[in-house]
C-alpha cells in the first residue's frame, strides 16, 4: 500500500482478498499525486457496487449516489465548479447496464470529466449475474444455460459517438494503466478509461491469467486521431488491444458552451442569484 495524500488510516475495505479492485485504487492514488492534485480540489463520484466503494477508500471530495447514476452527478459538479478535477467510476454494471443512457448522452456533451470503469464482466456487488460486457456461454446462478446476448462494446460504443478520448488498460499492468489515466485526467473533455479486472469470487474464467493471455498493447505507431482505425480496433476478435485507442482534442467540453460562462468564469457555487433576472425569464415563460 503506498503512503500518500489521499490515503485513508487505518483502511478497511470490504472487497474480496486478490480483488482486481486493490491495484486500481492504488492506482489512483498515485496517478492523483503524480499529477499534483490535492484531494480539497479532487471529487470522485461513484454509483452502486464493489468498485463503486473506491471513493470511500480515498482522502478526497466524494458522493455515492444512485446504481448507474454516477456520470450525470459528475457532469452536473464540473458544471457549477469548472475548477475542480472531477472523476465519474464504477462497474461495468453499474457505467454499462443502469448507468448506459447516461454514458450515451454524457459522451454527445463531452464534459470534461474522467469515467472510469472496472470492468470484470459480472456484477460482483449482487453474487454473480451476469453483466454487459459478459461473454456468450458465461453461466452464472441465474444464466444456467449460459449468456445469450451479444455483450455490450463500450469502446466501440464511445469511437462511434465521437468521444473525445477512449482508452482500455489492465489491472494486472500498474505502469501501463497508470500512463493511461494521467493521460485521460489531463484530457479536456470527456474520457473513457476501460480497466479489465478479475472478479475472484464470481468470474473464475476471466482471471487475471485469462486477462494477461488475451490482452495485447495497441502497436505505438497507432494514430490516435484516426476515428476509422480505432473503431477497427475496438471491433477486434481475439486477443483484446489495450491502450488509448482515439482522442478528438478539437470538441469543446460542456461547461465551456455554457451561457453562464460567457461573460464571467466565476463559478456557479460561489454567484448570488440575480432574482430580477430571474423573474424576467418566469415572466417571458408565461
Amino acid at each position: 500500500m503506498t503512503s500518500g495524500p489521499f490515503d485513508i488510516n487505518p483502511l478497511k475495505t470490504s472487497w474480496c482478498p486478490g480483488c482486481g479492485n486493490f491495484p486500481i485504487l492504488e492506482m489512483l492514488k498515485s496517478t492523483f499525486e503524480k499529477l499534483g492534485l490535492s484531494p480539497a480540489d479532487l471529487v470522485v463520484v461513484s454509483g452502486i457496487g464493489q468498485a463503486g466503494k473506491t471513493p470511500h477508500y480515498l482522502k478526497c471530495n466524494l458522493f455515492n449516489g444512485l446504481h448507474g447514476r454516477a456520470i450525470p452527478l459528475a457532469t452536473a459538479v464540473k458544471a457549477v465548479n469548472p475548477g475542480l478535477t472531477v472523476i465519474a467510476e464504477g462497474g461495468d454494471g453499474d457505467m454499462y447496464g443502469e448507468g448506459g443512457n447516461h454514458l450515451l448522452h454524457a459522451i454527445r456533451r463531452n464534459p470534461n470529466i474522467t469515467v472510469i470503469v472496472h470492468n470484470n464482466m459480472v456484477y460482483g456487488l449482487t453474487k454473480g449475474q451476469a453483466s454487459p460486457t459478459s461473454s456468450r456461454g458465461f453461466k452464472t446462478g441465474i444464466q444456467v444455460h449460459g449468456v445469450v446476448s451479444e455483450p455490450f462494446n463500450p469502446l466501440a460504443v464511445a469511437i462511434a459517438l465521437n468521444a473525445s478520448f477512449v482508452a482500455r488498460s489492465f489491472a494486472g499492468d500498474r505502469e501501463e494503466t497508470s500512463r493511461v489515466l494521467t493521460r485521460a485526467i489531463e484530457h479536456r473533455g470527456f474520457a473513457l478509461v476501460d480497466i479489465l479486472q478479475p472478479c475472484v469470487t464470481f468470474n473464475k474464467i476471466n482471471t487475471f491469467k485469462w486477462f494477461k493471455d488475451h490482452i495485447e498493447p495497441i502497436d505505438a505507431k497507432h494514430d490516435t486521431a484516426n476515428r476509422i482505425a480505432a473503431l477497427e480496433l475496438a471491433l477486434r476478435t481475439g486477443k483484446l488491444p489495450v491502450g488509448i485507442f482515439y482522442i478528438d482534442g478539437e470538441r469543446p467540453a460542456f461547461e465551456e458552451t455554457l451561457p453562464v460562462y460567457e461573460k464571467s468564469d466565476e463559478p456557479l457555487f460561489v454567484r448570488e442569484p440575480d432574482m430580477e433576472e430571474v423573474r424576467k425569464i418566469l415572466e417571458e415563460m408565461k
